[in-house]
C-alpha cells in the first residue's frame, strides 16, 4: 500500500512543486533557444553603456560588479531574462516566542527587453508562492514585526510576501551622451525609497530570512500602484516616485487596490563612484500607511552603501551598511542599523554574517509595560507609549554549493542567529540572549559569468 500523508504534509508538498514550477518554468522554456549575439547585446547593455548587473530591485542600483544569476536568451526581436530562488529549509526559533517549521521561501522572475522609440522598454513579472509554502502568518523569526494577519499585528514571524511582487514597465532613453531618463509603471513594484530590497543584495543572497529591520529600511519593495520618473548619468541617479504606501493586506493571492491612492511620496539619489560600490539616500513620507494607524503619515529616511569586489580565486566579496529610521506623525525617530558581509570562495562554499540594531516599541513587540517600571512586560495588545526597546541580532551563515547541471546549482546551508533583547523583555523571551536557527536547501540558476566579466572590464578601465 502506498503511504499515508497528512492533509498538511500533502499541502506543503503541492506548495513546493508549485514553486518549483514557477522558479523553473521561465528558465525550462528558454533552455532550448539559440542565444543572439544582437539580444544579448541589448540585454548586458542599457543607455549610456550601463550594464545590467546594475539593475537591482525596482529603479535601485547595485555595484557594476554584482554577480548576476539567471539565464539570457533571444525570442524573435525579444531579449528574454529569467531568475528565480528557492529556498527549502527548516526553521527553528527558541523561547517562549519561538516556534518552528518546516517551509519554502521563493520567488521567480522573468523579464522581457526590446528596443522602442531610440530607447529600451523591459517589461518585468515576479512572482512568490511563499502564502502557501510558509502559510498566511509567514514563518517565524524573533524580534521581527510588521504587518498583520486575521486582525492581529504580526511579532516574532516575518510575513509572506505576496503572490504577485512586481509587475512593470521600465522605459530607458538617452537624451544625450551623457544624460538618460527612466520611466517605471508599475500595478506591482517597487518606488524609490530604500536600498535594494534584501532578496536581491548580495550580501543577503544566500540567507532566506529577512532583517528584523525591513520594516524600516526596505519593507516598501511590494507596493501596489507605483509611479517613478528619474534622470540620470553614468555614476548619478536622482528619482522620485508617487505611491499606493499601504502595506499589504493578510490576502496574499491578490492585487490590493481596496483604499489605494498615489498619495505617498518617494525621492532617492544614488551615486556610484566606481564599479564597486553604489551608494544612496532615500527620504519616503507615506499616508495611511499601516492599518492600525489609520489616517496617521509616516516619515521613513534611509541610507546605504553597497561593495562587491571580485577576487583572484573567481569569488566575490559583498559589503553592505544600511540606516533607516522610521517617524510616525511626529513621534521622535526609531532607528536601525544593518550591516551585511558575504564572501563567496570559487562560487564553491559561500560565508556570510548579519548584525543589526533596532529601536522597537512595546506596540510593535505587543507586549505593555507595567505601572511599576520593575514588573516585567506582559504580551498584551493595549497600546503604551514608551521609549522603545532597543534590540540586535547576529547572525553567521554558511551554504555549500552543489551543481545541479543545466538545472542551475543547489547549495546546502545553515545559519544562526543571537539575538539580544533588554533585561526588561527577559522574561518574555526566556532569556537576554534567544536564538534562532535553520538549515536549508537553495536552488537557483547559475551564475552569468559575461555580464559579470563585462562589469569587471568596465571598474578596470575607470569607466
Amino acid at each position: 500500500m502506498p503511504p499515508k500523508y497528512s492533509p498538511g504534509a500533502r499541502r506543503l508538498g503541492a506548495a513546493l512543486l508549485l514553486a518549483g514550477i514557477i522558479a523553473s518554468a521561465p528558465s525550462l522554456l528558454l533552455a532550448q533557444k539559440p542565444e543572439s549575439p544582437n539580444g544579448m547585446s541589448l540585454m548586458m547593455t542599457g543607455p549610456l553603456g550601463l550594464p545590467m548587473s546594475r539593475i537591482g530591485s525596482g529603479t535601485a542600483w547595485l555595484p557594476d560588479s554584482a554577480p548576476m544569476y539567471g539565464s539570457m536568451r533571444s525570442v524573435g526581436q525579444w531579449g528574454v531574462m529569467s531568475h528565480f530562488s528557492v529556498f527549502v529549509q527548516g526553521n527553528a526559533q527558541g523561547g517562549p516566542r519561538g516556534d518552528t517549521q518546516f517551509g519554502s521561501l521563493n520567488w521567480g522572475m522573468l523579464g522581457a527587453t526590446h528596443s522602442l522609440a531610440g530607447g529600451r522598454l523591459q517589461l518585468r513579472g515576479m512572482m512568490s508562492v511563499d502564502a502557501f509554502t510558509v502559510g498566511g502568518k509567514g514563518y517565524p523569526l524573533l524580534l521581527q514585526t510588521g504587518e498583520s494577519y486575521n486582525g492581529e499585528a504580526l511579532h516574532d514571524r516575518q510575513h509572506p510576501h505576496d503572490l504577485f511582487m512586481e509587475i512593470a514597465a521600465v522605459y530607458d532613453r538617452a537624451l544625450t551622451d551623457n544624460v538618460a531618463m527612466q520611466l517605471y509603471l508599475a500595478p506591482a513594484g517597487e518606488p524609490a525609497s530604500g536600498p535594494v530590497a534584501f532578496p536581491h543584495r548580495p550580501t543577503a543572497v544566500a540567507d532566506p530570512f529577512a532583517t528584523i529591520s525591513h520594516h524600516w529600511q526596505d519593507a516598501t519593495h511590494v507596493s501596489f500602484g507605483v509611479a517613478t520618473a528619474a534622470v540620470y548619468t553614468r555614476r548619478l541617479k536622482i528619482e522620485g516616485s508617487l505611491f499606493n504606501g499601504r502595506e499589504p493586506d493578510d490576502t496574499r493571492t491578490n492585487l490590493d487596490y481596496r483604499r489605494a491612492k498615489l498619495d505617498a511620496l518617494a525621492a532617492r539619489v544614488t551615486f556610484n563612484p566606481d564599479g564597486r560600490t553604489a551608494m544612496s539616500a532615500s527620504f519616503a513620507n507615506l499616508p495611511d500607511a499601516e492599518v492600525k494607524h489609520a489616517g496617521e503619515s509616516l516619515r521613513r529616511a534611509t541610507a546605504s552603501v553597497l561593495h562587491t569586489q571580485s577576487r583572484a580565486d573567481n569569488g566575490s566579496l559583498s559589503l553592505a551598511l544600511i540606516v533607516g529610521a522610521n517617524a510616525l506623525e511626529q513621534e521622535h525617530w526609531s532607528p536601525s542599523v544593518t550591516a551585511e558581509a558575504l564572501r563567496d570562495f570559487r562560487g564553491k562554499m559561500t560565508v556570510f554574517a548579519r548584525g543589526e540594531v533596532v529601536r522597537k516599541s512595546s506596540e510593535e513587540l505587543v507586549v505593555t509595560l507595567a505601572e511599576n517600571p520593575k514588573t516585567l512586560p506582559l504580551p498584551v495588545g493595549d497600546k503604551v507609549h514608551d521609549n522603545g526597546f532597543t534590540l540586535s541580532t547576529f547572525t553567521l551563515g554558511a551554504v555549500r554549493e552543489l551543481s545541479a547541471g543545466k538545472l542551475g546549482l543547489l547549495g546546502l546551508g545553515a545559519r544562526g542567529t543571537l539575538n539580544l533583547v533588554p533585561k526588561s523583555l527577559s522574561a518574555t523571551y526566556g532569556s537576554r540572549t534567544p536564538v534562532g536557527g535553520a538549515v536549508y536547501l537553495r536552488w537557483r540558476p547559475s551564475r552569468m559569468r559575461s555580464v559579470s566579466g563585462m562589469a569587471d572590464m568596465k571598474h578596470m578601465h575607470g569607466m
